[in-house]
């Protein structure tokens, strides 16, 4: 997967402006030079940055009914809060993303986030509903930049099939986010005021900032230019432009062609809304589950937060047939095309969604059947387990599908569209969640969304099939 900038494929023949200088395939400071720990460091930063965002997220939901009793709101507006954090989760990688073109990824890291940690405390101490809306838009917009250069750097220290092995590391520990939130976040309900959830996402961001520090900045440009700089040297010119021109490009580059794409690229609006399914789902779970458990099984706060253990096991099971489908996809192709001579086509990472698009409806038809008081608690709890598995397989693989056919030019807006959707839709549909479990009754509420799954299930198959043709008549693809 590639960042939401598009800078993530850098030519490993960048020449530094000396010729007395090494060329940047050979300096130490290229990450592909680093060695395994200092890697593998730099590779759990943002993977814990990007745990962190989905952890502050999903930590809130568990707690809504005592910002409802509060506030003396609605139970629709005690969610607002949760829907305001992820619309700022669409919208603040494309505010990083340009700035990291500049600055850098390590810029990102570790200025983003305590700015993103301020308005989590303005969350924790706010005195009315508004207050508490805004501080959690404004602390999803800026806690989500890593998402904007995770992948990034990922791909600027590690090549051949550890790129891949370690975006599906930094995706699988951001799924695992709502999962643990939503544990903790039950026992917080539970035992401690609202302000708690707020709290534990502070001092979680806190421990992971200063995890951070010792991150290095992996990106190629702004470390040549800062050394011409320093060196009295030429200096390389940016790729954002400074003034009105740099202003245009971020808005063309970063919105107006995200945009564009959803409405004139079958892949991207297709893909796209997919994945708007896939985390739509996903937070309805996360304000559905305590509703149900609490109604049919007389589970407490904290126990309906263990539940979502069986989603973490999911998502781990899930990351692994990733790895195995790739795996096996490209062994396979290399025995039909000794030498390594014909790259393999896009559709090779399908794989693992075609086999996790069918898994995802039977999960949730399995689930809507079985939260019945007639069927043990068990039974249900595995197919959210099940959901979790096919729901990474899913998005993973379709996000990969994006990079592999837009390339580096046009992937990053690929992925922003895709970012765009999903979180826009994702967003608003917890609002109206526990409206539509009372009035349809848990199992055909649960149903409803089963079916929009089977709608999508055969789309990786789709694309597996006929994407070469689709892309034939694309403007943008790089294959």
């Amino acid at each position: 997967m590639r960042s939401s900038s598009s800078d993530s494929s850098e030519p490993k023949t960048i020449a530094l402006p000396s010729s007395s200088l090494p060329l940047w395939e050979d300096d130490p400071a290229n990450g592909q030079n680093w060695s395994r720990s200092k890697k593998i460091y730099n590779t759990a930063v943002p993977s814990l940055l990007c745990l962190l965002i989905s952890f502050a997220l999903a930590i809130y939901s568990p707690s809504h009914s005592h910002v409802q009793e509060a506030f003396h709101t609605s139970t629709t507006k005690s969610l607002v809060p949760f829907a305001m954090y992820v619309y700022g989760l669409a919208f603040g990688p494309m505010i990083a993303a340009p700035i990291s073109e500049t600055y850098g990824r390590r810029f990102i890291y570790l200025v983003m986030t305590p700015i993103a940690m301020l308005f989590i405390l303005g969350a924790g101490f706010a005195h009315n509903l508004a207050t508490l809306a805004v501080c959690r838009l404004l602390a999803g917009t800026f806690i989500s930049a890593p998402l904007a250069v995770g992948a990034g750097t990922i791909m600027d220290v590690w090549s051949g099939q550890a790129t891949g092995r370690g975006v599906t590391l930094l995706m699988t520990t951001a799924f695992l986010g709502p999962a643990i939130g939503s544990l903790i976040g039950g026992w917080i309900a539970q035992y401690k005021d609202w302000r708690w959830s707020q709290w534990t996402s502070l001092f979680l961001g806190a421990a992971f900032w200063i995890f951070s520090m010792g991150a290095q900045e992996s990106y190629a440009q702004p470390l040549i230019r800062r050394r011409a700089a320093k060196l009295g040297l030429p200096v390389p010119p940016s790729p954002i432009p400074p003034g009105w021109a740099g202003i245009q490009m971020m808005l063309t580059v970063t919105l107006a062609r995200p945009v564009y794409m959803i409405f004139t690229e079958p892949i991207v609006s297709l893909c796209s809304m997919y994945s708007s399914l896939n985390f739509s789902v996903l937070f309805c779970f996360l304000a559905c589950v305590p509703l149900v458990y609490t109604d049919v099984y007389g589970f407490t706060p904290g126990q309906c937060g263990l539940v979502f253990i069986a989603l973490a096991l999911g998502c781990l099971l899930g990351s692994v047939g990733l790895l195995v489908a790739d795996h096996y996809t490209l062994a396979r192709h290399l025995r039909l095309h000794p030498g390594g001579g014909i790259a393999p086509p896009p559709e090779r990472v399908l794989w693992a969604a075609m086999i996790g698009g069918p898994l995802m409806p039977a999960a949730l038809f399995w689930f809507a059947w079985t939260s019945t008081s007639h069927v043990h608690w068990m039974s249900s709890i595995v197919a959210i387990g099940l959901f979790g598995c096919s729901n990474i397989m899913v998005f993973i693989s379709t996000a990969l599908y994006l990079t592999q056919v837009y390339g580096a030019k046009f992937g990053a807006s690929a992925l922003a569209a895709n970012g765009l959707l999903r979180y826009g839709i994702g967003g608003s549909f917890p609002l109206f969640t526990i409206a539509m479990y009372h009035n349809l009754g848990y199992s055909w509420a649960s149903s409803l969304l089963g079916f929009l799954a089977a709608a999508f299930a055969p789309l990786p198959w789709l694309f597996f099939r006929l994407g070469s043709r689709i892309r034939a008549h694309s403007a943008y693809t790089s294959t």
